[in-house]
């Protein structure tokens, strides 16, 4: 048996409730930019309140998607044409970013619902796009089924094949983060076509019949993401449905970069949640250090040292997505083989340092914190495991390796979604 399978097969099987198969009413209007951080800033106070809770206890927040759809912010991309808000990179990130300081998990799940709608934006037909944002604004939310398990053998990948006017989807993927909650799952679906394999991203109703999804995601981070088992049948699929997916890579798009910095924002609001949760409890609980001399531990200047070198790091990190957000405006703008390079590069300096920004804040948080931050009724923990979990999305290694061959070698980054 393969290590792929045995992986699988170990899991724990959970049946879920779908969402509604329509929302309950319209979601709010997002007006602009500033109303969108408003509104993430408002729903992060709410979502922090129960959210070591729902990590503890593996609870899917159900109730907590259905309050951030319905504030609008999920349609904050749609362009303002098309009747949505049409924010900037940099907003979109930063509401990420908020969100994901109050709960990782809630940061994550809406990650590749927009990438899917920046996938339609540069393939979709506008008859594509004006349809699914229609759905957006309507509430309805989409997921992911993109990545499978080691399966390189055509025969053995998510398989689209012709269908009279339409098509049929077969397979099965894992790590489908938000396809548990959404109304319909972008799937990566391999099509052969002249002895070739052409890929595209098929949008799958979650209702169709014979889509079945499993909670079989257990991950030590991120734990309510949903981000477990997605197995097609048989799945019919209208013809309107299906994006070009491997095309977008042919030319210049920003497809990667604009995965990337999500991801990179996500990690920066885990990071900045690690030392929101790290100040009070040294001021209300820590001891300081015998040898400070002093009574509080937020008197003791090495403590002081060590929040502010977090801070600082945080803060240059939070720059970092700042300046590669407008770098991937500008290629949104005018993509071309430099602008698309350059926008990779700068949200991949983004990336590494997030990386690393968010993981030191949620081991410092119990070095300056102390034993007591340990105990496992407070839940201190998910920071540096959702941090931990989450960072190991791409390799940063080879985040630096690219920065460091277009710095030293003008050497363009491979287009693909990692990059």
């Amino acid at each position: 048996m393969s290590t792929d399978t045995t992986l699988l097969e170990r899991r724990t099987v959970a049946a879920e409730p779908a969402p509604a198969a329509e929302p309950k009413r319209p979601p709010a209007r997002i007006r602009d930019d500033a109303h969108a951080i408003e509104v993430a800033r408002s729903l992060a106070a709410e979502f922090a309140q129960e959210a070591a809770r729902r990590d503890r206890e593996r609870i899917l927040p159900w109730a907590e998607l259905e309050r951030f759809t319905a504030s609008g912010l999920w349609a904050i991309t749609v362009p303002r044409e098309h009747g949505g808000a049409g924010v900037t990179a940099a907003t979109l990130a930063q509401v990420i970013a908020i969100i994901s300081g109050a709960d990782g998990s809630l940061g994550q799940i809406p990650q590749n619902h927009f990438y899917a709608l920046e996938v339609l934006r540069v393939g979709g037909t506008e008859a594509q796009q004006r349809f699914f944002h229609e759905r957006v604004l309507a509430g309805e939310r989409l997921g992911n089924a993109l990545a499978e398990i080691g399966h390189k053998d055509f025969k053995r990948r998510t398989r689209l094949t012709p269908d009279g006017d339409g098509f049929r989807v077969d397979g099965r993927k894992f790590y489908c983060t938000g396809a548990l909650f959404a109304h319909w799952i972008p799937t990566l679906v391999v099509e052969q076509s002249q002895g070739r394999d052409v890929t595209h991203l098929a949008f799958v109703p979650r209702r169709s019949e014979g889509v079945s999804i499993t909670d079989d995601w257990d991950g030590f981070g991120q734990r309510v993401t949903g981000s477990g088992s997605v197995a097609f049948d048989n799945v019919r699929v209208e013809r309107e449905w299906v994006v070009p997916f491997l095309a977008s890579f042919e030319r210049p798009t920003t497809i990667g970069p604009f995965a990337q910095i999500l991801h990179a924002a996500i990690d920066l609001g885990i990071g900045q949640g690690a030392l929101a949760a790290t100040l009070p409890f040294v001021r209300e609980h820590a001891r300081p250090w015998i040898d400070a001399g002093v009574d509080r531990a937020s008197e003791d200047p090495l403590t002081i040292q060590q929040v502010g070198e977090v801070a600082v790091r945080l803060r240059a990190a939070e720059a970092l997505v700042s300046r590669a957000a407008r770098f991937l405006a500008a290629a949104q703008r005018d993509p071309t083989e430099r602008s698309v390079a350059e926008a990779s590069i700068a949200v991949a300096e983004a990336r590494a340092l997030t990386t690393t920004a968010s993981l030191d804040a949620g081991t410092r948080l119990f070095e300056l914190a102390g034993t007591g931050a340990t105990l496992d009724g407070l839940g201190l923990d998910r920071f540096w495991r959702n941090a931990r979990t989450h960072t190991l999305h791409d390799p940063v290694r080879w985040k630096y390796h690219a920065v460091g061959n277009f710095h030293l070698n003008d050497r363009l980054p491979t287009r693909h979604g990692a990059l």
